[in-house]
């Protein structure tokens, strides 16, 4: 079990067995990182992942407290990472994303104008070399979905924004527990860029497929 896996069922045990319940505040990072054994980063992680989720509320300067949501809605958000991690058909999504994406992509490469190829070098630059998670796959939806808007076919547009929604969740997860995932999403996206850039359809093709194959073998390494 990953670290911040293991943080965040230690976590929801303690909202489970009724330790911490919805309102409750959690108490100070230093104090329940000793209390569940875990370093405070692990426990960080967990915290910002269930946050994600809209497990845990974080409210700056004032703490973090458990949602009020109904405890059976809890649970069975609770158990999503366990849910997505045994459901195979996340895989065929990610599966036909990757044979659409990058067609997509590569149809892009001969239509999308330089105004839009600099707005997306100018998302990227935004975004920094250590964005958040939550905004790193914000952006992600965003970049792709911008290239399949410039590959000029609506219904391949469409396809691939229906496609977005049912691996999101997948690629929180790849961020949070994978190492270098971020850094590997972003080095990708200036790939593909550059490909979008260099007119070069094949190029910009090869780069969407590793792009979205690097997310798919992580997801058959989990299951």
């Amino acid at each position: 079990m990953a670290v911040t896996d293991e943080a965040i069922e230690k976590i929801k045990e303690m909202i489970v067995s009724g330790a911490l319940r919805p309102g409750d505040r959690l108490p100070k990072e230093s104090e329940l990182a000793a209390r569940l054994g875990l370093s405070r980063n692990s426990l960080r992680e967990a915290v910002r992942a269930l946050s994600l989720i809209r497990i845990l509320d974080v409210r700056q300067g004032d703490g973090t407290y458990v949602t009020s949501l109904d405890p059976q809605l809890l649970l069975e958000a609770l158990s999503f990472v366990v849910d997505f991690h045994r459901d195979d058909t996340v895989l065929e999504f990610l599966a036909v994303r990757r044979i659409l994406e990058p067609a997509a992509t590569a149809m892009a490469a001969h239509r999308i104008g330089a105004a839009e190829l600099d707005a997306l070098d100018s998302a990227l630059d935004a975004l920094g070399a250590e964005p958040a998670v939550d905004d790193l796959v914000a952006a992600d939806l965003d970049f792709h979905r911008r290239i399949a808007g410039a590959s000029g076919n609506t219904v391949l547009c469409s396809l691939l924004d229906g496609l977005a929604g049912p691996t999101t969740r997948a690629r929180v997860w790849r961020g949070l527990t994978q190492e270098d995932a971020v850094g590997r999403t972003l080095y990708e996206h200036r790939a593909i860029l550059a490909a979008l850039r260099d007119r070069d359809a094949e190029a910009a093709r090869s780069w969407a497929t590793v792009h979205v194959a690097s997310v798919e073998q992580w997801l058959r390494a989990a299951l």
